[in-house]
């Protein structure tokens, strides 16, 4: 009479795919993460971008220079909900992007959340 030993054959097979949701969530939390600081940085960029050009323009274009920088690096995806607010007040301008965050991917749905960036900077006066 000969025994046989029990085998794991398919073990391997089974636990991977009980842990396949898990990896699944874990990779979309992981990019869903990426998208806010991504979110984040352009945020920030973009009211740099939105200052330095402000403080370069003619005090009467000033605003619309500071809003077209503040959009021009920007990807469609992100500039369709883009609000920049420019503002100049005691010989220093400001800037404030505002961008919603989005869900998985860029341009289709957005968190009800809104990343705000923040730059200023003191305005360039002529040398005449």
């Amino acid at each position: 009479m000969v025994r046989r030993v029990p085998r794991d054959r398919g073990q391997v097979t089974i636990e991977f795919l009980g842990m396949t949701p898990l990896i699944i969530v874990t990779l979309v939390v992981v990019w869903q993460c990426v998208l806010v600081g991504y979110t984040f940085t352009l945020a920030g960029n973009a009211a740099d971008e939105a200052v330095r050009a402000g403080t370069a323009a003619d005090p009467g274009a000033r605003e619309g220079a500071c809003q077209e920088a503040g959009l021009d690096k920007l990807g469609d995806a992100w500039r369709g909900n883009a609000d920049v607010d420019c503002g100049t007040g005691g010989g220093y301008v400001t800037a404030d992007v505002s961008l919603p965050v989005p869900v998985l991917f860029p341009g289709t749905i957005d968190f009800p959340v809104t990343v705000h960036g923040h730059a200023g900077a003191v305005e360039e006066e002529d040398g005449d």
